[in-house]
């Protein structure tokens, strides 16, 4: 199962439209390292048109977490 991560629900097998992303972490000089960090978007967020907004918000937030 996996779980929204801004809404923290679980995104159900028949969600055609959500979407899993991963993002490279990056080092000092921006070489792409082994590690990543993975976001599960729902297809209601998407629906809603707030998927840029909502990914980036998240990315700050655990960039911090990473070191980037």
């Amino acid at each position: 199962m996996t779980r929204s991560s801004w809404t923290n629900r679980i995104i159900g097998s028949k969600d055609h439209s959500s979407i899993q992303i991963n993002i490279a972490h990056l080092d000092e000089s921006g070489v792409i390292t082994r590690g990543y960090t993975t976001f599960a978007l729902s297809g209601e967020v998407r629906e809603k048109g707030e998927s840029d907004s909502v990914l980036d918000l998240l990315w700050n937030k655990a960039r911090t977490e990473v070191g980037q």
